[in-house]
């Protein structure tokens, strides 16, 4: 059993992180979602919560009624981040070092644990020269990315930037689970 944050961006795709977490959770992790503002804007809370048994924390300065500073527990725990969809905004906060949501605050303050970003956009900002650069650069720094697939996009554009299937990214965080920590 290993600690997960799930981290679920404002993207069309964020309803298939509902799936994500249904499945780490089935093969017995601990998985604590972590919605941008936007995230909740294509999926409910109450999705997450139900299929995780786990609180999902979508505000860094929430009423303070613990005992810790709950974005560093949070990346403390993590045996491994993985975001979710990862819309170009995600992508390019973190490879600024923006931290001003609980989601940028968690990544931003987990260290010598793997960090998984799965993107999903548009095929033109995907590809968008700054989009690509913020990806090199997170790469440069340790963080795993799981190309997105060409398919039919949710604007009607036919071209790269749909989320990676969920066997890929399953397998990618077992991968990453097992090379870093050992098997279960």
């Amino acid at each position: 059993m290993k600690n997960i944050i799930l981290g679920i961006t404002g993207s069309i795709a964020a309803y298939k992180g509902a799936d994500i977490a249904n499945t780490l959770t089935k093969e017995g992790h601990v998985v604590q979602v972590i919605m941008t503002a936007s995230a909740q804007r294509f999926i409910n809370v109450i999705t997450f919560q139900t299929l995780t048994k786990k609180r999902v924390y979508t505000e860094l300065f929430d009423e303070f009624i613990y005992e810790d500073v709950r974005h560093i527990s949070l990346a403390q725990q993590a045996d491994l981040a993985l975001i979710a969809p990862a819309t170009a905004n995600i992508i390019g906060k973190l490879a600024s070092g923006i931290a001003d949501d609980m989601l940028t605050a968690v990544i931003m303050a987990i260290q010598k644990k793997p960090v998984v970003i799965c993107p999903a956009m548009n095929t033109a900002m995907y590809e968008n020269p700054i989009t690509q650069d913020n990806i090199k650069k997170l790469t440069e720094y340790g963080y795993h990315f799981v190309e997105p697939r060409e398919s039919r996009l949710a604007c009607g554009d036919l071209g790269k930037g749909a989320l990676a299937d969920l066997n890929t990214i399953i397998d990618t965080v077992q991968s990453l689970l097992e090379q870093d920590y050992g098997k279960n």
